[in-house]
């Protein structure tokens, strides 16, 4: 697990183009320095590393997210996994594939009580072993968000810490080069508040996955 650091407002690396996550560069900048420098005397894997270093920056992109006014918005992009009781509570869990923006966001409006990270496994995140995976769990109170390892991601990174005050689809960390996001939703919401399904397309921040029946 590693711990991003302080985002400015709009997070990531802050210039007049589009924004990244950060890690970007960490990622990104060797294999793109080294295939510039190998394609002269190697062209293919010159090349194949350019393409790697500029994907793992792209992998990082972090675009601006325009939340609704009311409801649960979707922790991560991605596709609906899992759709779940437990203990009288619904999950949500959000399967991101490698396309996919990586940076997650929060629900809803709320406190951060705690973030805790739990070891695990790091099988496939859209395999249902995927619930022994290594996660940070963000407890905000009446919900709580896991970013979950994958079998390739080995990176989770959030960007919070117990007495954060949070915004729905402010963000909340980023999990590199994989896996899963879910949020457990409060008692109240039950399955006829539920705005999704198994295998739907979501994007963090905008789509609702729940409507509150308190609101």
């Amino acid at each position: 697990m590693g711990r991003g650091p302080p985002l400015p407002p709009g997070g990531g690396l802050m210039a007049p183009g589009p924004s990244f996550a950060p890690g970007a560069m960490r990622y990104g900048a060797p294999p793109l320095v080294a295939g510039l420098f190998l394609t002269p005397f190697s062209g293919p894997i010159g090349l194949g590393l350019v393409a790697l270093g500029l994907g793992a920056i792209l992998f990082h992109r972090d675009p601006e997210r325009h939340p609704p006014d009311s409801g649960f918005v979707a922790p991560a992009d991605g596709s609906v996994s899992v759709v779940r009781e437990e203990d009288d509570r619904i999950r949500v869990g959000v399967f991101m594939n490698v396309t996919d923006v990586h940076v997650n966001r929060a629900p809803e409006t709320g406190a951060v009580e705690s973030v805790s990270h739990r070891p695990g496994a790091n099988k496939p995140a859209f395999s249902k072993d995927s619930d022994r995976n290594e996660r940070v769990e963000i407890d905000c109170g009446e919900y709580e968000v896991s970013l979950i390892a994958g079998w390739f991601a080995r990176r989770i990174h959030p960007y919070v810490e117990a007495g954060d005050e949070l915004a729905r689809g402010d963000k909340l960390g980023h999990v590199s080069f994989g896996s899963r996001a879910d949020v457990l939703l409060p008692e109240r919401v039950e399955h006829a508040d539920l705005r999704v399904k198994e295998g739907e397309d979501v994007t963090a921040g905008e789509s609702v996955v729940a409507v509150d029946p308190e609101a």
